[in-house]
């Protein structure tokens, strides 16, 4: 299996591979919040909303979509990145963000703007990529199918002359040594709670 570059059209697909492999993802319980009977969508239809609109995010920009397939043809593995110059988002992409936040309601969007703020560690670094997510199906895990993302990832990083390496966060301290194995440094940590805290990391070009 090898990594491949995506597009827009595959944007369902990677949805329903980042949705599988976020399902308990600790960022996607803070913000979604626990299910209240009778009221609003399950957990499990919020969360694939949620997944929509950050993938999107990243497809309405043209920014870097990144996957594996298994041998049947099915992806089973995804990685969505920001580029090191932003672009402002399309009106088409706008309308969809305040469609999602709005059957995900109020108190969901306040918890997820508190962790854009805490995790904004990379504010005042130089023009680098950001990998937004990361996932491998379930059934995938531990075939290091994310490895091959992640270097997929560094080689792209690497061959951009305007960025000076890849940032990301992380919300499981026990992925920590797994990151800091590709050469990621810890540049930030905040806690938003009891259950929940994030780490910032950042991997530098040189020695791509």
């Amino acid at each position: 299996m090898t990594v491949t570059t995506l597009s827009f059209d595959q944007v369902v697909e990677i949805v329903s591979v980042l949705s599988d492999a976020f399902q308990d993802y600790p960022v996607m319980r803070y913000v979604l919040g626990p299910d209240v009977p009778g009221v609003g969508a399950p957990y499990k239809v919020r969360l694939h909303r949620l997944v929509q609109l950050f993938v999107s995010a990243r497809a309405y920009r043209d920014e870097p979509l990144l996957g594996i397939r298994d041998d049947s043809g099915a992806l089973v593995a995804a990685v969505v990145m920001s580029l090191p110059k932003a672009s402002n988002p399309l009106p088409a992409f706008i309308g969809l963000r305040e469609s999602v936040w709005a059957e995900l309601g109020a108190e969901a969007r306040s918890r997820y703007d508190a962790y854009i703020a805490a995790a904004n560690f990379f504010a005042a670094s130089p023009p680098h990529h950001h990998l937004n997510m990361i996932g491998v199906r379930k059934a995938q895990q531990r075939r290091g199918l994310s490895r091959e993302l992640l270097d997929a990832v560094h080689r792209l990083a690497g061959d951009d002359a305007q960025s000076t390496g890849v940032s990301l966060t992380t919300e499981r301290p026990e992925n920590l040594p797994f990151y800091e194995r590709f050469g990621y440094k810890v540049v930030g940590h905040a806690r938003l709670g009891p259950d929940l805290e994030t780490w910032g990391l950042f991997r530098e070009i040189k020695g791509l």
